[in-house]
């Protein structure tokens, strides 16, 4: 089994998820509530978006092995 090949296909795509977030901020569907002096952000969009893409990392790498 060739981990390189693997790893370095999770960095690309890892990098590139990093790159759209940082130019995009916020995903539409996160709750973002200001009032004076408090700020609350509660990024349920983005916890659901990550949980589903780690399960599918977590699901192509049982299957190699």
């Amino acid at each position: 089994m060739d981990f390189s090949k693997l790893f370095l296909t999770l960095g690309v795509i890892f990098i590139i998820i990093g790159l759209i977030w940082k130019f995009v901020g916020r995903i539409p569907g996160d709750i973002l509530i200001k009032k004076g002096n408090v700020t609350f952000y509660f990024p349920i969009v983005t916890s659901i978006l990550l949980s589903v893409i780690l399960s599918l990392v977590l699901y192509v790498i049982g299957k190699f092995k």
